[in-house]
């Protein structure tokens, strides 16, 4: 198995190097049983379409010179994908007559981007590879790719998942954890997919680029608990500045902000330096101060971005391996809007 890497800007130390370089042996080997675990492994394409990940990373790096926000459409597509009927591409299948799909549930849609990124990289995928690689191995691809542009580090994806046959808009609000999540409901989110406490905090992350529609937190700034005032939890000069771009509810007009105010199109460890200064966005960001043992996850990451880079990738990978489809199970979709 090729190892996974950072490359990271910047200079490390000779010692930091070499602590680096020993968690990265750690991890290899974890990632390795995980991978097997799961069915899953890395250069999955090697043999059969030996240009796979080097199409999409390239597709990738174009949507984002096209749209810097790309990799935050990516991103989430591909955690709104896994966490509903685990990672098999479902979010990518088109509404049907008799269907209406994962992408048309009001919680993905108008808000979820980056299905034309996904169709670009299988459109040349099945050119020179017909029917060999998944759309769910593309859509773990163009994620991880999106985290190397924005973010410069890298992690090695492990593959072989195939694409599902259903995908059902009742099964997105049941699954997807809400904005307005406490922490215990978030952590038996995560736990219902087999994730731990820590990759819930570490994976919360990923609010580090992106936007939100006011909408979704607008309460939090004129009637929070219908007490007619702010959310105490924020920081009053946040909500001020928030005030400017956002209505208050009820209004027609829905605007979006980014969901990390200092670095919004970086994915790096500012998001967690926010919640510090009470600069949560969504109550659910804001929600991992609250507790004692995630509060102590939040101040590790502000202190060790760099870790929290390695554990993002490892969640990644865990999160990658939700419920996949291997072998004989699900099909290789000719197209990643329909079942063959």
């Amino acid at each position: 198995m090729a190892a996974p890497y950072l490359a990271t800007h910047g200079r490390l130390s000779w010692l930091g190097s070499l602590a680096i370089a020993c968690c990265l042996l750690m991890e290899v080997a974890a990632w390795a049983g995980l991978a097997q675990a799961h069915g899953l492994r890395v250069d999955y394409y090697k043999h059969t379409c030996p240009s796979a990940e080097a199409v999409v990373r390239q597709t990738v790096a174009k949507a984002v010179a096209r749209d810097s926000g790309a990799p935050a459409g990516l991103l989430r597509m591909h955690f709104h994908d896994c966490f509903v009927r685990g990672c098999d591409a479902s979010v990518l299948l088109d509404s049907t007559p008799g269907n209406t799909a994962e992408k048309d549930s009001p919680i993905n849609n108008p808000s979820l981007s980056g299905f034309d990124v996904i169709d670009e990289a299988k459109s040349v995928l099945e050119s020179q590879c017909p029917q060999v690689v998944s759309c769910a191995d593309i859509l773990a691809f163009a994620a991880r790719d999106s985290i190397h542009i924005a973010g410069g580090f890298y992690y090695a994806v492990p593959a072989g998942r195939r694409d599902g046959l259903v995908s059902k808009e009742s099964d997105v609000a049941e699954n997807i954890p809400m904005p307005f999540f406490d922490v215990k409901q978030l952590e038996e989110n995560f736990a219902r997919k087999g994730l731990s406490l820590e990759d819930m905090v570490t994976l919360s992350g990923a609010h580090t680029i992106g936007d939100s529609h006011c909408s979704l937190f607008s309460d939090r700034l004129y009637d929070f608990n219908s007490t007619g005032a702010a959310d105490p939890s924020m920081d009053p000069k946040y909500v001020l500045y928030l005030k400017t771009k956002c209505p208050a509810p009820g209004s027609s007009q829905d605007p979006t902000v980014p969901l990390d105010v200092t670095t919004p199109k970086r994915v790096d460890n500012k998001y967690y330096v926010n919640l510090k200064y009470h600069r949560g966005l969504l109550s659910s960001d804001q929600a991992l101060m609250d507790r004692a043992d995630t509060a102590s996850m939040v101040r590790a990451n502000i202190n060790r971005g760099s870790m929290w880079a390695h554990k993002f990738s490892e969640s990644m990978v865990r999160m990658g391996s939700i419920e996949v489809l291997t072998g004989s199970q699900g099909q290789i979709r000719k197209s990643c809007r329909a079942v063959n």
